[in-house]
């Protein structure tokens, strides 16, 4: 850690660290912000957004942010939130379709499910 460094807020060490050692996010069109960094609770939360929500590897690099930023000194929890990709469209208690177009896969049953249910003809 440079002097440079311990003059800057938690928050902005985090967010340099961010852009500067995770450059994937920006390039997959993901987005990154600091909600909170506390130094005196030691807790900081990140929020990933944009193409983030919903990709399939959002765990991998939570898991990668959390990992690191638990071995700096001053943070002694971390919390990554990427918002689930169906908050954009209501999730499974939304309406059944949206401009009428059927949101549930292939058309049948239940939010993400391949199960027609019962009353499927």
């Amino acid at each position: 850690m440079t002097e440079s460094d311990t003059d800057s807020t938690l928050r902005e060490r985090v967010e340099t660290w961010l852009s500067r050692e995770m450059p994937i996010i920006q390039m997959h069109g993901g987005t990154s912000a600091v909600r909170e960094a506390d130094p005196e609770t030691g807790e900081v939360v990140i929020e990933l957004g944009g193409g983030c929500k919903g990709c399939s590897v959002s765990d991998v690099t939570t898991n990668n942010i959390e990992a690191e930023l638990l071995t700096w000194p001053e943070i002694e929890e971390i919390t990554v939130r990427v918002p689930d990709a169906r908050e954009s469209l209501g999730g499974p208690d939304q309406a059944e379709s949206i401009m009428g177009i059927d949101r549930t896969e292939g058309g049948r049953g239940d939010w993400g499910s391949s199960n027609p249910g019962k009353d499927h003809l």
